[in-house]
């Protein structure tokens, strides 16, 4: 009789089943949640009523806003806060920044634009055989006021005649030569003229003052004709010798200059304030008084109003 084979069952156990990790994706479901929910919670906390108004107001009308919604129903105060939305037929964006920034950005953009020019004016002295020729004569730097181009006398070589207004040929050639440049930029000019302390003597009531005013005046005019627009210029100013480059050396050929400004918005727009009509009451002199106003009247009337000048003496100014 043939042996039977024993057949031997083994069931795997398997420990603890109930673990799996299913639950585990549950809780973080979970979790989510109640941190979305206390998320709103804290939010509607803080909100003003405003805001709640906005907010409701983009839930019943998320498109168009129509409900005193906005784009930026909650402002956490932070940065400057971007919305970009886009339809078939309109792209839309918005962008709010504070004041305060946009003026830094603009005076940095300003002061690049400056030192930009600055590099301009370095190449376009390297690449002009005149300016080449008389580039010791030439001091360029960047100031609280704008870039600045000062055209100095050295030794031998002035740029106007002693006591005249009327510039050398070469000077009016390095005037055209920078003209081109700065009749491209869009900044307003400033032109003052400088004298050393060496008083004038060439005729009576005419000072230096008057000198470095008038040599100011010439080195517009070569500036417009070499291609600087006539409203480009803001200002023109003598300075005297109140204002001297070399304080060591009152008499210093390098005190007797040109200073040419490439003006910043800042400066510009506070020349122009200043010189505005302003809305306080003013004090004008030449209003004649209510007396002054009789006394006329009475001579125009009696025709005695017309008096006869009395001529200045021998040496005495008649302005």
């Amino acid at each position: 009789m043939e042996a039977q084979p024993i057949i031997v069952k083994r069931k795997k156990k398997v420990t603890g089943g109930h673990h799996g990790g299913s639950w585990k994706v549950a809780f973080a479901d979970f979790a989510t949640a109640m941190m979305a929910f206390f998320l709103v919670l804290w939010l509607t906390a803080t909100a003003s009523p405003e805001q709640k108004r906005a907010v409701e107001g983009y839930f019943k009308d998320p498109v168009g806003f129509t409900e005193g919604g906005s784009p930026n129903p909650v402002d956490l105060e932070g940065s400057a806060s971007v919305v970009e939305e886009s339809t078939q037929d309109i792209e839309r964006s918005d962008i709010q920044i504070e004041d305060e920034v946009v003026e830094e950005l603009s005076e940095t953009l300003e002061q690049r634009q400056m030192e930009e020019l600055f590099q301009d004016l370095q190449e376009q002295i390297e690449q002009s055989e005149t300016l080449q020729e008389f580039k010791d004569q030439l001091l360029i730097d960047i100031t609280s006021e704008g870039l600045r181009i000062q055209i100095v006398d050295r030794s031998q070589r002035p740029m106007f005649d002693s006591g005249r207004a009327e510039l050398k040929y070469y000077s009016q050639d390095i005037l055209f030569e920078l003209a081109k440049p700065l009749g491209a930029v869009a900044n307003k000019l400033s032109i003052t003229g400088h004298t050393d302390s060496t008083p004038f003597s060439g005729r009576p009531g005419y000072t230096n003052w008057e000198l470095s005013a008038d040599r100011a005046n010439t080195a517009r005019r070569a500036l417009v004709a070499g291609g600087v627009g006539a409203r480009q210029i803001a200002r023109v100013v003598g300075f005297s010798d109140s204002v001297l480059f070399d304080d060591d050396d009152t008499t210093a050929p390098v005190n007797r200059r040109i200073s040419i400004i490439v003006l910043n918005k800042k400066t510009a727009d506070g020349i122009q304030s200043n010189a505005s009509r302003s809305d306080e009451p003013l004090i004008d002199l030449t209003q004649p008084s209510e007396s002054e106003q009789e006394e006329a009247m009475d001579s125009l009337e009696q025709g005695n109003w017309l008096k006869e000048r009395e001529e200045p003496e021998e040496g005495e100014l008649n302005w």
